[in-house]
């Protein structure tokens, strides 16, 4: 674990000793910084839902604005502050590990070392443009300027966080620790909670903590060796959060229903229902009471909130994996790398093909603007293209060069101001903005 430009090497079980309290803090108990669905592109989802659905209405004729290298490989999607400011994560040999950059001009603003696995840690951003972000054996705060605001200790690495209805911070990692922390200090709100069983010392005293970067590199897959894969759906009306979890040696992925009230985090229900594992995020239904997810059997599933019955379940020709845009009439769209565009609308207890693109191959995740207009990386001739798309029919709006682009894309953003950027998993980001 690096801190500063110093390097100091945690235990996991001094992780866990410490996990009582916030290594570092600084700052108020004063929470006036709102958080929640707003614009800009604050987390990998969107917002809590991860419905990777904004309200800004998407431009339907972009150009390329400027294109640059991070200097190492992007794994998690990138994030956009609500004045446009740009987030990432990656490991690169200058001893940093996250970097942020102008809107406008592409500049850097700062990169920061944080650890060799924070590149497997997605970003989340509040109102003031406060990053979040995961390392080995902790969650990290700083602000706009990459100014550290506080390091608390967790077991394992954060693979996604969320804001909770009251602006505190959840944060689940890969070995399954759930915990809700303050935003302005990172101290503890609640209990931990343990989405898998701890080690039982007593019995076996020889037994340690897993290290702090385990199966990290099972989670773009939702392999075996990765507990939880995937960014955890949150209803923060309802307190509701939904998380996927793959007990060691299980064929199957675990959908679980936690709550958070009453100063606890507590599981409501579970149910083994992902076949061969997952790494698709759940997203939730504009009104709570629809979740879906993909499995690696190649099934997208609607699944009742309330309880964890399926509702209905599409079977597509490929697995789905990464984000699932949902918009707030209904229509779902799934992303995997191996798949084509494809958008179904929701009709309760079953589903229609609205429509379907088996020319364009999906290189990244759909998502949905205001106003009928979707964007998605796909595979055009020897390259890559941002198509623009009509969310209603599924017809190409535009179509942009991703200058030199290859391989795949880690996510898709839009800025408050309709910018539109994605990232290569080899490390470069492409930024696009209205025509003028």
């Amino acid at each position: 674990m690096r801190i500063g430009n110093g390097v100091r090497t945690v235990s996991w079980l001094a992780a866990v000793i410490a996990a009582v309290g916030v290594l570092t803090a600084c700052g108020t108990d004063v929470d006036d910084i709102t958080v929640g669905r707003g614009l800009g592109w604050p987390a990998p989802g969107h917002e809590a839902r991860n419905s990777a659905n904004t309200p800004v209405t998407g431009s339907r004729a972009l150009s390329l604005q400027w294109s640059r290298p991070v200097g190492g490989p992007i794994v998690q999607p990138v994030t956009v502050g609500s004045e446009g400011q740009i987030f990432l994560t990656t490991s690169t040999d200058a001893n940093c590990e996250i970097f942020s950059y102008q809107m406008r001009t592409g500049r850097k603003r700062f990169c920061n070392p944080l650890g060799p696995h924070s590149i497997y840690s997605p970003t989340i951003l509040d109102g003031a443009s406060n990053v979040y972000v995961g390392l080995d054996s902790a969650v990290e705060s700083a602000n706009q300027l990459g100014q550290p605001r506080w390091r608390t200790a967790v077991a394992g690495v954060p693979t996604g966080m969320q804001f909770t209805g009251d602006g505190h911070l959840l944060v689940i990692t890969q070995s399954g620790q759930v915990d809700v922390l303050e935003r302005q200090t990172g101290k503890r709100m609640v209990p931990t909670q343990q989405l898998l069983p701890r080690p039982d010392f007593l019995q076996d005293p020889g037994q340690d903590w897993p290290p702090a970067g385990a199966g990290l590199e099972d989670c773009r897959t939702g392999g075996p060796d990765c507990p939880v894969a995937t960014v955890a759906a949150m209803d923060i009306d309802a307190g509701r959060i939904y998380a996927t979890v793959r007990k060691p040696g299980a064929p199957k992925a675990s959908l679980v229903a936690l709550r958070y009230a009453d100063g606890k985090v507590q599981q409501e229900w579970s149910t083994d229902l992902l076949i061969d594992g997952s790494a698709t995020d759940p997203a939730l239904s504009a009104d709570g009471s629809t979740l879906y997810i993909g499995d690696n059997s190649k099934r997208l599933l609607a699944v009742n909130t309330t309880d964890g019955t399926p509702k209905w379940e599409a079977h597509l020709d490929w697995e789905p994996r990464r984000g699932i845009s949902v918009s707030d009439d209904g229509l779902v769209i799934p992303a995997g790398d191996d798949g084509y565009l494809l958008a179904l609308r929701d009709t309760g207890n079953s589903y229609e093909r609205v429509w379907e693109r088996k020319d364009l191959e999906l290189r990244g995740s759909p998502v949905q603007t205001a106003g009928g207009t979707g964007y998605v990386t796909a595979a055009i001739g020897t390259g890559l293209n941002l198509v623009t798309f009509d969310t209603a029919t599924g017809a190409t709006l535009d179509s942009d060069v991703l200058p030199g682009a290859k391989g795949t894309t880690t996510g898709t953003a839009v800025g408050a101001e309709g910018e539109v950027v994605v990232a290569t998993r080899i490390g470069e980001v492409f930024t696009f903005g209205e025509n003028d």
